[in-house]
């Protein structure tokens, strides 16, 4: 994973061209469509713009439009091969399993189990993302709140791992622990 995606992407721009073209630069042509990919903000290309034009970059949209009918699309390539490789290089150095925890509600409808008090059955499990294998599952009888059996799931992640769960496992205690 990058460290930085602005920071990444920031390096991968300053290496595209400024004074190639005199009305739209590439390295501005590509920041353009970056913007409005990236940026949820913006609604349409004219408010992107328009935020340029407020800023002093002195840009029509007529002239991007004309810019992106004729020019080599080829820039983009490049940029997504930078990028990807910089991820590709980055992911080699931490290899973490991903194990997502999350627990299901079963109702019961057991007549033997509705005279012991139970009338609903808590499956907490976590999914190994390297092999697609459901591991170290948990039942719990009764009703709880999920943050109830936080330990017993964490214990269960391997060392290499990062468990992702839903905030329903976050207790206020929990996240005081692991904030120490």
């Amino acid at each position: 994973m990058l460290e930085s995606l602005p920071k990444a992407l920031k390096e991968i721009l300053s290496d595209l061209c400024d004074t190639d073209y005199p009305g739209l630069n590439t390295r501005l042509f590509f920041g353009c469509w970056l913007a409005f990919a990236m940026d949820k903000s913006l609604i349409s290309m004219r408010d992107l713009f328009k935020r340029l034009n407020n800023t002093g970059i002195d840009v029509d949209i007529s002239t991007f439009s004309k810019a992106s009918k004729v020019r080599n699309k080829s820039v983009f390539i490049k940029v997504y091969g930078k990028l990807l490789s910089k991820i590709n290089h980055n992911s080699a150095k931490k290899n973490f399993e991903i194990c997502p925890i999350d627990s299901t509600t079963i109702t019961l409808t057991s007549t033997l189990l509705w005279a012991s008090g139970y009338y609903q059955v808590k499956l907490f499990s976590y999914l190994n993302s390297l092999s697609g294998e459901t591991l170290d599952s948990l039942v719990s009888f009764g009703d709880g709140y999920d943050a109830q059996k936080i330990d017993e799931m964490t214990e269960a992640i391997p060392t290499n791992a990062v468990g992702v769960m839903a905030r329903g496992f976050a207790s206020l205690s929990y996240l005081k622990l692991m904030t120490m």
